[in-house]
């Protein structure tokens, strides 16, 4: 036994190294949750991996994303995290898909017939709510990262279903936007149970030719582990399901 899988066999055995290699996970939005959870599903074998984001790296995502360096500072994310798991392993699959999610494109993805999994972890709640439902619809396995920000705690930070939820701002908003469209609130989602620490006031959203205009948002404070915590939850999670499925 030897190569980057060894360890990994010990735990899998070759059929559950076969059942990730033969598996196809969608990440939307690739900040810090969704860069340490796309990691952790390319070392853990997953075969391919869709990347999704429109987003450019910028210094204030230094303190607590894996992508983000002084090196990588203005470059998309998606190409520099492709790069970065081509790197770690060459045998993965990797699309690309340097855009935002909006309606339409969070529809189209829960129809995808070759996905197995999605991760949520997108910023905007209006088009969560939509990728979340569209992907519970159609009965495409999903899960969703709620707030990371705002966090100091570690051991907050748990899984559970949606209606589960504490001390989350951004799962209670969540909630209100299913409800108000008859949308089940039974999947998972990786969320902390920490009361957050107050954000600065709301800012308004940043308007680029590939985003729409959305209303102002509370900017929280971000420590280096947290984000990175959630993405390794959701990965696991997934990790988990491909193997039991």
């Amino acid at each position: 036994m030897s190569g980057s899988c060894a360890r990994t066999e010990i735990l899998l055995g070759q059929q559950g190294l076969a059942r990730l290699a033969e598996s196809h996970v969608l990440i939307a939005g690739l900040g810090g949750v969704g860069g340490a959870c796309a990691e952790a599903l390319c070392r853990a074998g997953v075969g391919a991996l869709t990347l999704v984001d429109f987003d450019m790296i910028e210094s204030t995502d230094l303190n607590r994303q894996l992508i983000a360096l002084n090196a990588t500072l203005g470059k998309y994310k998606v190409d520099v995290l492709a790069n970065r798991l081509h790197d770690v392993n060459a045998d993965t699959v990797i699309i690309k898909r340097n855009e935002f999610i909006d309606r339409d494109k969070a529809q189209a993805i829960a129809l995808e017939q070759d996905l197995d999994f999605v991760a949520d972890c997108i910023d905007a709640i209006a088009y969560k709510t939509v990728l979340i439902d569209s992907c519970n619809q159609s009965g495409k396995l999903i899960i969703s990262s709620m707030g990371a920000g705002g966090r100091l705690d570690p051991t907050k930070v748990g899984i559970s279903r949606m209606d589960k939820t504490q001390n989350c701002a951004l799962a209670r908003e969540m909630r209100k936007q299913l409800r108000r469209i008859h949308a089940s609130l039974k999947f998972p989602v990786v969320h902390s149970t920490e009361v957050p620490i107050k954000a600065l006031p709301h800012q308004a959203v940043t308007v680029t030719d590939a985003t729409p205009a959305g209303r102002p948002r509370a900017v929280n404070g971000a420590i280096s582990y947290m984000p990175n915590i959630f993405g390794l939850m959701m990965a696991g999670h997934i990790i988990q399901n491909l193997l039991h499925s």
